[in-house]
Order: structure tokens, then sequence, then C-alpha cells
């Protein structure tokens, strides 16, 4: 037999063998399936919480955590895939005792639901995991709203064990938008908070469905609670395994956004203030406003437009983070730039400035709070520009 055709062989039986492994997985009548849930951690991607799988089979000395949140920062182009929405997440399998000590070395809380399965049930679960374990079926592409390892939960039960489970529309108390549901877990004065709002689009102001609220470990938890299998309760027991030690500080204020963006506008307004007295101009602070809301109205551009991402689309931030700004931002850094364009262009970006609010209370689109700082700064200087240009830089009396 040649050597190229044993290496085929050889390859087909690996596969063959470790493709058939995950239907024979069997577990003893004292093994446990239950849905683990993690509270929120320090990192931006860690601050929604987590959800897991936990097989337990005290018999055969098993103990595994099935963990679909799993991503490897190693992978060619990482950065360059995650800002386009093309990152693919895995499911991983570890040892309870290992994803465990995670969690403590992060001082986050973990519960854990058991699940009220019979014996082909449980067999049942453990084999579409080992199947879904497999090297060809564990990656997915992640998308943060409706495909992560918290929505994972309910599909693999669904999947599993179709037909059986019935999940509860009735669980919520109140039913909240995608924004104010991303926005429980963040601090409003912080800069995950208002990076969260700027990137974001109008997209995720709309009321989310019961389902659609399981994109978060918590609500999968509080629906678990509420499900049912088979007409009776999914959830036979709850427990707490980890309870969160310290609470968190909070931010000194000269480290959050609103210190910042207070600065900016108090300074915009100082630097105003004498310019209008001289009848003079700041290249310094015009450059630097229209450069910075350039950048950040292509950094929108490029999220609605040229990535993946649903949640980015519909983005009306754009409205006062303007993208042409950044060209603007250069001519403005000139002594003497060229007028006649600029009172229109000033008109124009100054009535895209005031939609901005409109679309607020009209609830298209729901901005952070911090916007109004941002608004009141550009407002005030794009007044005077105005001012500057059509007076011909007279300075106040």
């Amino acid at each position: 037999m040649p050597i190229s055709l044993r290496k085929l062989l050889f390859a087909f039986l690996i596969v063959w063998i470790t493709s058939t492994t995950w239907c024979r997985a069997q577990l003893s009548p004292e093994a446990e399936i239950s849905v683990i849930t993690c509270g929120p951690g320090s990192e931006l991607y860690a601050s929604f919480g987590h959800s897991a799988f936990r097989v337990r089979d005290p018999l055969k000395g098993l103990d595994l955590v099935y963990n679909y949140g799993t991503f490897d920062f190693n992978t060619p182009g990482f950065y360059t895939k995650f800002a386009k929405g093309q990152l693919l997440y895995s499911l991983s399998r570890n040892s309870f005792e290992n994803f465990l000590y995670t969690y403590q070395l992060e001082d986050r809380w973990v519960k854990e639901q058991l699940l009220s399965l019979d014996q082909e049930e449980k067999n049942k679960v453990l084999q579409f995991l080992e199947y879904n374990y497999l090297p060809e079926n564990r990656d997915y592409l992640y998308n943060f709203l409706d495909e992560n390892c918290s929505t994972k939960i309910p599909e693999v039960l669904e999947r599993a064990l179709p037909g059986r489970l019935a999940l509860d529309n009735n669980y919520l108390d109140h039913r909240y938008t995608f924004r104010q549901l991303i926005q429980q877990y963040l601090r409003t004065n912080s800069w995950a908070s208002l990076g969260i709002d700027l990137a974001l689009g109008s997209v995720i102001d709309r009321k989310a469905s019961p389902r659609e609220h399981m994109f978060l470990p918590d609500y999968v938890y509080r629906q678990m609670n509420h499900a049912q299998l088979n007409g009776d309760s999914l959830v036979k027991k709850e427990r707490s395994i980890l309870e969160k030690q310290k609470k968190d500080p909070p931010a000194a204020f000269i480290f959050t956004p609103a210190f910042w963006l207070i600065l900016l506008f108090i300074l915009t307004a100082a630097i105003t203030y004498i310019d209008l007295r001289k009848g003079s101009r700041s290249r310094a602070l015009d450059g630097f406003l229209f450069l910075l809301t350039g950048i950040l109205g292509v950094l929108i551009i490029f999220l609605w437009f040229f990535t993946d991402h649903t949640a980015t689309l519909y983005n009306y931030n754009i409205l006062w983070a303007f993208p042409l700004n950044l060209l603007a931002g250069i001519v403005f850094l000139r002594k003497k730039p060229g007028s006649e364009w600029i009172p229109r262009y000033l008109v124009t970006i100054t009535c895209m400035l005031l939609l901005a609010p409109l679309l607020w209370i009209l609830n298209i689109q729901v901005f952070s709070p911090l916007m109004v700082i941002i608004w009141a700064s550009l407002g005030l200087r794009y007044a005077y520009l105005y001012r500057y240009f059509k007076t011909g830089s007279t300075p106040a009396l």
C-alpha cells in the first residue's frame, strides 16, 4: 500500500474514532448537569457576567465545564476581526476546579442551577456538548446581542431535548431596550458606558423580547428558574458557589469622563471669551475640536458601514461627530483659512448638532447624558466661529 494512501486511511480512522466518541458518552445515575452563572468582572468583556454548563459525575470522576465564551488573543488578525465583528468564539472544555479558580482570583460570584433531567436527558445533553466540542464544530461567529455564551444555554437545551423545554415569556417584571440592558452593568460616568453609547446605534433602542433579554447571563438565570421541562420545573435546586468578597470602589472623579468633559467645556468657554474680547481665534482649540469630532465620525462610519456588527447601525452620533470635521480641522489649523465657505459649513454642522437632542427627545436614539457637555462645548465654539468669520474678526466691546 502506498505511503500516501496509508496516511489517508490513518487520518480517516482518527477522525472516525473522534467523531463517534461523542455519541457513546454515558453518565452514571449519580451524575448532575447544571447551568453556571458568573458575576461581572472588571474588564469590559467581562462586565456582563458569564454562563456555562457544568457536568459532574462523581462515580466516573468527572467535573467539567463546557464554556462557549472562549476566544484566543493569538488568533491571526485578532484585533482586526474583533473590530469588524468577524471574531470566532469557541466551545472549550475544562475542569470545574480550574474554571472556578479563575473566578476566585477575579473576585466574582458564581451560582449554580441543578437541572431536573432524567438519565436519558443527561446523556443527550452531554452527547450534544461533546459533539459541539469536536474541532470541526466548536467554533461559532460571536455576536454580542444574539450569539454568545449566554444565548447558547437555552439553545443547547432546546436542540439536545427537542420539544421538551418550555421557556416562560412572562419571567420578566419589566422589558428593557438593549441599551438599557447593557447600561445596567455600567456606571453612567465611566469610559465604558460613554464608549458603548458612542459606538452603538439607534437599533439597540428598541425593547428586547423576553428571548432577546437572554443575551445577558442574569436573564438566562431568571429564565431557567421559570422554564419547564416535560411540564415540571427545569431547575430542581440552586446554590451559591462563590460570593463576591469586596465591593468595587468608585473611580476617582478625576479619572472619569465627566471630569474631562467639564474641563473641556470650561477651557472652551474661557478661550472663546478671550477670543471674543480680542477678536482673535485659537487655532489649537479649533483644530482639537474639529479633528476629535472628525476622527470619532470616521470611526462611527467604519462601524456602521464596514463591519459585520449589527448593533452599530443607524448611529446618529454622526450628527455631531461629523467625519468631514476631520478635513475642516486641518483647515482650521491654518492661520488664515479661506473663509468664504466656512460660515455655510458652520451653519450646516450647527443644525446637525441641534438635531441630535431632538432625536433624543423623540426617543429615536438615546444618547449618553455626558453628551450634553460635548454638545454645549461644540455649540458655543461654532457660534463664535460663525461670528468671527462673518464679521471679519471684530473684537467685542
